[in-house]
């Protein structure tokens, strides 16, 4: 049992405080990210660490490289670059312009905290890399349907309209990674992996060796999820503007959106014209984290499978991704996610994907939580005031009084704490102290596969020692085996 105690400061005691700088509270906790935590409270209302988070913060898979703006968001030429000195049509044929679009969030039944209606925006973020290579937001809409009362902010807009335009969508992002990225993507899918194993293979099966240690916890973990986290009367529901009904209806919405390729970190940057972006470490790690993965993976089974004839005759195997597809994707043809292996290659993708996700995405997902919503402006968990209707209505008071209450707020950094903290008997990817395999073969592979990640981590270790932002996330030294926190 783990004991967090929260205290706010004196200057969060009454709900109107006079300013920003007051805005602090204070962790009776020695917490790992206490520099993180400085670093976000002093650069959370800039703009290029705005635009940082969408590459490396607690949701980098939302991100698409723009080749044509979305006709519910109506910019031109010179609302985004007032100066002249650029054009859209130019700046998108030379892919410097990004979208984040938040529309799963549309019209989503927001939360009621306190006896108070909150509020939950779908926004649409244009960004563009600018020539230091930095990714600005240049234009936000809060709302997907442009109207008269729902306008869009710009840089050059009134210092508060533009800070609280940015909150608005940094609560946004809070509600759709947790429910998307990280509870849907990593730990409900986890679990479908892991039930799908326990109820068809072996334990002398060659893919049950290879798959149990990343489903170490799993179970354990989701069920206290569902009993204390996402349950009716659970924290998400409590401090959150979409706990609730509105988690569900996101979460369903998040699922018409799992597809295959999207799983596939590889497919997925590719898909996303994100290829070439530069200072994406998410990216950079995990391509090379996958890279390692598939390795293992196709030299460990082809160990046991000559052919693929031999893959399309294991009923066991075949029984496994059969279920996979069934219960865990509801037989949905669309999302890509293969009913059965008919080859070699097609089980080594789906078995690298199914390791990957249970380990480096979940640490992506999961790991930065309370770096980056520790500093609650960066990251609230709920706004308590609706959006201006029209510009230069906004103040620093405005802004103060939209963001959550004291109670929400310290409650939710608890949560964070708990969630990414790292547990006292952790097993990091590569290690396997219950000795599955016992054939030569598949020892030395995984020594080799060890190497590997030894090396990586010290690449990444010293890229990181260069960088103002270490991105440490995917360094396989943090890493877990599986989803188990």
């Amino acid at each position: 049992m783990i004991s967090i105690c929260v205290v706010p400061c004196q200057s969060l005691a009454v709900r109107a405080v006079p300013s920003f700088e007051c805005w602090n509270t204070e962790l009776l906790v020695v917490s790992p990210s206490l520099w993180m935590l400085e670093y976000v409270s002093k650069h959370w209302k800039e703009d290029a660490f705005f635009g940082y988070q969408f590459l490396n913060g607690t949701n980098p898979i939302l991100i698409q490289r723009c080749t044509q703006l979305p006709n519910n968001l109506s910019v031109t030429d010179e609302t985004v670059f007032p100066d002249g000195q650029h054009n859209l049509a130019e700046e998108m044929e030379k892919g410097n312009i990004f979208l984040c679009d938040y529309k799963i969030l549309d019209e989503v039944e927001s939360n009621t905290i306190n006896g108070n209606k909150q509020f939950l925006m779908a926004p649409l973020v244009l960004l563009w890399k600018n020539n230091a290579d930095q990714l600005m937001p240049v234009a936000i809409q809060l709302k997907q349907k442009p109207t008269k009362d729902n306008p869009i902010f710009y840089p050059s807009d009134s210092e508060y309209d533009w800070l609280l335009a940015k909150t608005f969508v940094r609560s946004a992002n809070f509600n759709l990674y947790e429910l998307n990225a990280h509870l849907l993507r990593t730990h409900l899918l986890a679990e479908v992996f892991a039930v799908s194993l326990l109820r068809n293979l072996p334990m002398v099966h060659p893919l049950y060796k290879l798959l149990i240690p990343h489903t170490r916890y799993t179970l354990n973990i989701n069920f206290l999820a569902r009993m204390l986290l996402i349950s009716k009367g659970g924290t998400f529901a409590k401090f959150t503007s979409s706990g609730g009904e509105g988690a569900l209806t996101i979460l369903r919405r998040s699922l018409t959106s799992l597809t295959y390729t999207s799983l596939c970190i590889p497919d997925d940057i590719e898909e996303c014209g994100l290829k070439d972006v530069p200072s994406f470490y998410y990216r950079d790690d995990g391509l090379k984290l996958w890279d390692i993965i598939h390795r293992l993976v196709k030299s460990t089974l082809a160990f046991y499978y000559k052919t693929d004839a031999e893959v399309q005759e294991d009923t066991e195997l075949q029984n496994w991704i059969k279920e996979i597809f069934q219960y865990g994707f509801l037989s949905q043809e669309t999302t890509g996610i293969p009913q059965e292996f008919s080859t070699m290659d097609e089980m080594v993708k789906f078995v690298t994907m199914v390791i990957f996700t249970c380990s480096a995405q979940h640490s992506a997902v999961n790991s930065g939580q309370y770096d980056f919503g520790g500093w609650m402006p960066n990251s609230p968990t709920t706004m308590e005031l609706p959006p201006p209707k029209e510009k230069g209505t906004t103040t620093e008071k405005t802004i103060l009084d939209t963001f959550p209450s004291v109670n929400t707020t310290v409650h939710a950094m608890a949560t964070l704490w708990l969630l990414s903290k790292e547990s006292s008997d952790s097993i990091f990817l590569g290690n396997y102290p219950e000795k599955h395999f016992t054939e030569r073969f598949p020892l030395l592979k995984i020594k080799e596969f060890q190497e590997e990640l030894k090396k990586l981590s010290a690449d990444i270790k010293a890229r990181n020692s260069r960088l103002d932002l270490p991105y440490t996330y995917m360094d396989p030294e943090v890493v877990e085996n599986s989803v188990s926190i």
